[in-house]
């Protein structure tokens, strides 16, 4: 049975020693089906309040109240590194949980079939492409039963498709009661039903009001090009960060740059399937 007790983070401070400040007194309520966003520029401390909020890492200051007992945590670093097949390492992690393996693997591997897995489910975890681990993460994640769900960036790397199929297991879990905090470059965390975003600037965060201007705002730019993917950002000069996934290239710019991405993209041949504005 999921808890209903609401996660809070009161006047949370971290301090790295030789990078100062980075979170700087942040106060958050994480209620039961109601997701919340975190925005921002990179660098801005984004996932060390997810670490925190995860109960991964702990505060210089400030406290965290209310973490239950099994939390779903998609890091924004997954460990790709592990040596053990993917089947065994989601039973691993079930087991952790005290989810019953044989129920989790079932979910976990229906999820990956939703979200186009397309590696070896008995190859080691190290292997894996980056979309195909970052898609085992999320199985990781979602099939452990969690009464909170805390997500680094979860649909980095995932095609229309995959991003779409893992935007219905969101609302889902959401529709469950699981309470959810998402960190999010590519602004589909603001589209999950009843979230709640918030921008984290100067290390502490701050409300985004539906229709606010966006300082700092991006254009995420999603296209499927001709030939590797490599060689297309080659001929976008003014592209920024990007990820690849089945056949689909990503790339993301500060807004002002976003006409000009436009523009390289046609004269490279590629195809626009999709142009977004995101915080």
């Amino acid at each position: 049975m999921l808890r209903t007790e609401v996660i809070r983070l009161a006047a949370v401070r971290k301090r790295y020693r030789g990078h100062g400040e980075v979170l700087a007194g942040v106060d958050l309520e994480v209620l039961p089906g109601c997701p919340v966003a975190v925005v921002g520029r990179n660098g801005t401390g984004k996932s060390t309040l997810l670490r925190i909020a995860a109960g991964s890492a702990a505060p210089t200051a400030g406290t965290v109240s209310g973490l239950p007992r099994v939390v779903g945590f998609l890091p924004g670093r997954f460990p790709a590194s592990t040596r053990m097949p993917v089947r065994a390492y989601l039973r691993h992690l079930a087991a952790l949980h005290s989810v019953p393996p044989a129920d989790a693997v079932r979910d976990a591997d229906d999820l990956l079939d939703a979200l186009g897995f397309t590696g070896d489910p008995n190859a080691p975890v190290a292997l894996l492409s980056t979309g195909n681990a970052q898609k085992v993460g999320l199985a990781q994640a979602l099939s452990c039963r969690a009464d909170l769900l805390v997500l680094d960036e979860p649909w980095s790397g995932l095609d229309a498709t995959s991003a779409a199929a893992l935007d219905a297991r969101l609302a889902a879990e959401s529709a469950r009661g699981a309470g959810m905090l998402v960190a999010d470059h590519t602004g589909r965390a603001g589209t999950l039903p009843g979230v709640t975003v918030l921008r984290l600037v100067d290390g502490v965060l701050t409300p985004v009001a539906v229709g606010q201007p966006v300082d700092g705002a991006h254009t995420v730019v999603e296209l499927r090009c001709p030939g590797d993917s490599a060689d297309a950002l080659r001929a976008l000069a003014p592209a920024g960060e990007s990820w690849t996934g089945r056949g689909q290239l990503t790339v993301r710019v500060p807004a002002e740059r976003g006409d000009a991405l436009l523009a390289a993209t046609l004269a490279a041949g590629c195809s626009v399937l999709g142009a977004r504005r995101v915080a």
